[in-house]
């Protein structure tokens, strides 16, 4: 009988000719089957990979710098400053998603949580949405003129040249500082770009005969984009009689949003104080970032909170830069607005700070980094109030709770 049931244990259950064996309620992959097969990640999952990756909880950072740069022309934000805008936020995301990519093997060593060495996101097609959002933020600068592109083909380099080659030396802070500086002057390039063009004037020729013997022909033209001039181009004499005078008709010169004052004649030349202070700012914040995964360091959190209050005191002073256009003229909600801007930067960002200086843990350090990038927020509504715009201010301060809400599900460091 023992051969007769080996043979049933080797055949088995009869089945169907070309009939699959039936699969077993689970499979195993790994090395010799010791690891359950990993089950395809949903489509929710693969947006919050996504949204890890780009730092999503960061985009509310970008907004303000155009508008700061609109408010430090003397202008009210138009097509420009939403082109410079959606630039901005394109190439702010490059980075975001280069950078993951520039360090994907460090991060698989301090943060191996990350959307790449966790295996949610492959590298290529995190440098490949590098590439796309860069190509995307250059269009977008195009649109609003030629200066505008190669402001943003600056920032565009910095980023790029940041995150493959600056990031680990010395010039990192400076590198992301600069980024920050060109970001708010691409807002203002693009603003003035598109008020220039929408300020251009056409000339009304008028001819009237007169009797005599010699002509008179007078060409008057408008000077400026506010305002108009009258200036004699030629005074020739002629042998026929009549005389011949071409005449400009300025268009209406832009109006100021409400509670503002309008500066006539700025260019972008001076948004560069505010810009600058945005650029001191960043390069505190990215010095302390250099800290965040090992934490240890006390001297970066404590050179940072004393630069905030420097940068606060600044704001509140308001005076320009040395050879730089006079600021506006502040409102009385400007006044009233300053100050509290002020302190709210000083409050989001000094406090955090204060804790990672008394305590430079990893965690404490990330979360001062993750301060410093929210006080952009307040930073860019005092710069705009202090340029004669509380609206813009307010209009940005009005990102804070999004910001900060949002920050509590995705992380912006």
């Amino acid at each position: 009988m023992r051969p007769l049931r080996l043979l049933a244990a080797v055949a088995g259950a009869p089945r169907l000719l070309g009939a699959r064996p039936t699969a077993p309620p689970y499979s195993l992959s790994g090395a010799r089957g010791t690891a359950p097969a990993p089950d395809r990640p949903s489509t929710r999952e693969r947006l919050r990979a996504w949204a890890e990756l780009l730092r999503v909880s960061a985009l509310f950072t970008v907004p303000g710098d155009a508008l700061a740069g609109a408010a430090a022309v003397g202008r009210r934000p138009d097509r420009g400053t939403a082109l410079a805008v959606g630039a901005s936020l394109c190439l702010y995301e490059a980075g975001m998603a280069l950078n993951d990519w520039a360090d994907r093997e460090e991060d698989a060593v301090d943060r191996p949580h990350r959307p790449i060495p966790s295996g949610r996101i492959a590298p290529g097609a995190a440098l490949a949405a590098a590439g796309v959002l860069t190509a995307a933020g250059l269009a977008l600068a195009g649109r609003a003129g030629r200066p505008a592109l190669a402001v943003a083909s600056g920032l565009a380099a910095t980023v790029w040249a940041y995150d493959l080659r600056l990031k680990h030396t010395r010039l990192g802070p400076a590198a992301m500082a600069s980024a920050r500086t060109l970001d708010l002057l691409l807002g203002a390039t693009a603003t003035a770009g598109a008020g220039a063009g929408a300020t251009a004037t056409s000339g009304t020729t008028v001819t009237r005969g007169t009797t005599g013997t010699r002509g008179t022909t007078a060409t008057v033209g408008t000077a400026k984009a506010v305002g108009t001039a009258a200036t004699v181009a030629t005074m020739s004499g002629g042998a026929g009689g009549g005389a011949t005078a071409s005449a400009a008709r300025p268009r209406p010169a832009i109006r100021p949003a409400p509670g503002r004052t309008l500066t006539p004649g700025r260019t972008p030349a001076a948004a560069l104080p505010a810009a600058l202070l945005l650029g001191a700012h960043t390069y505190a914040v990215t010095a302390v970032s250099r800290h965040e995964a090992q934490g240890g360091s006390t001297a970066a959190p404590l050179a940072a909170l004393a630069g905030a209050a420097g940068l606060a005191a600044a704001l509140l002073r308001g005076r320009a830069a040395p050879g730089g256009p006079p600021p506006s003229p502040p409102t009385a909600a400007g006044r009233l607005l300053l100050p509290a801007f002020a302190a709210a930067y000083l409050r989001t960002s000094g406090v955090p700070l204060l804790h990672a200086a008394l305590n430079p843990s990893p965690p404490l350090t990330q979360r001062a980094v993750g301060g410093g990038i929210r006080a952009m927020i307040p930073l860019q509504a005092a710069l705009a109030a202090r340029a004669g715009a509380p609206v813009g201010g307010l209009a940005v301060m009005g990102l804070v709770p999004l910001a900060r809400a949002l920050s509590r599900k995705v992380s912006p460091t």
